[in-house]
């Protein structure tokens, strides 16, 4: 959380996004900004509770794929409505899905959505398999940039996650042409990252602070 919030913060004088895969080492779930903490608390059992620096339900962390997407503010998708960038980058996991010939659907409205907790339900342009929500995802965007963290719950016929994520960069240069590169993180934004992980997001007062 603490590095996807540097990056947000950095994204402003940076000439290209950031996309970054990332897991868990042990069972968590993460919560909205603007989740109530015992709210949270009460409606799940997973520890611990980690407060996100986006917004949207409570995601459980066990054996999903997360990652982080990060836009400058002159990037065309800084520029679009939160609906149009939650399609958008469900459109490319379903890409990189379909590469792995694993078949997707975007959700074209909500069924049984529970507000709280992000994986129950579903909403207006989540990724379904079978009817079934495995994909989901957060934003924020503020005049520094965009930050979208996302969650995959792979279905049983999914293979690797190793394979996914190179189907997703794929997936990204066949669509907007990417071409990859290696992102190195310099000593600041280590230094930044740190200070917000000790001083912010391990932090009670913060975890707890709504």
């Amino acid at each position: 959380m603490a590095l996807d919030e540097a990056l947000l913060e950095a994204a402003a004088h940076s000439d290209r996004p950031v996309l970054r895969f990332y897991g868990w080492n042990e069972p968590a779930a993460s919560f909205g900004y603007f989740q109530k903490y015992a709210e949270v608390e009460r409606a799940t059992s997973l520890r611990p509770l980690i407060r996100r620096p986006t917004g949207g339900g409570i995601v459980p962390h066990d054996a999903d794929w997360t990652y982080s997407l990060v836009f400058p503010p002159d990037h065309e998708w800084y520029s679009l409505k939160a609906e149009e960038s939650y399609r958008c980058v469900h459109e490319w996991v379903r890409s990189a899905f379909t590469g792995l010939k694993v078949g997707t659907d975007l959700a074209p409205g909500g069924k049984r959505s529970a507000p709280d907790r992000c994986f129950v339900g579903y909403v207006k342009s989540d990724l379904l398999w079978k009817e079934k929500k495995i994909a989901g995802a957060a934003q924020r965007r503020n005049r520094l940039g965009l930050l979208i963290q996302g969650s995959v719950q792979p279905p049983p016929v999914a293979p690797t996650r190793t394979d996914w994520e190179q189907a997703m960069r794929e997936a990204g240069t066949a669509a907007e042409g990417i071409a990859w590169s290696d992102f190195k993180l310099d000593a600041q934004l280590q230094a930044r990252a740190l200070s917000l992980a000790t001083q912010k997001y391990s932090q009670p007062e913060f975890i707890t602070r709504r």
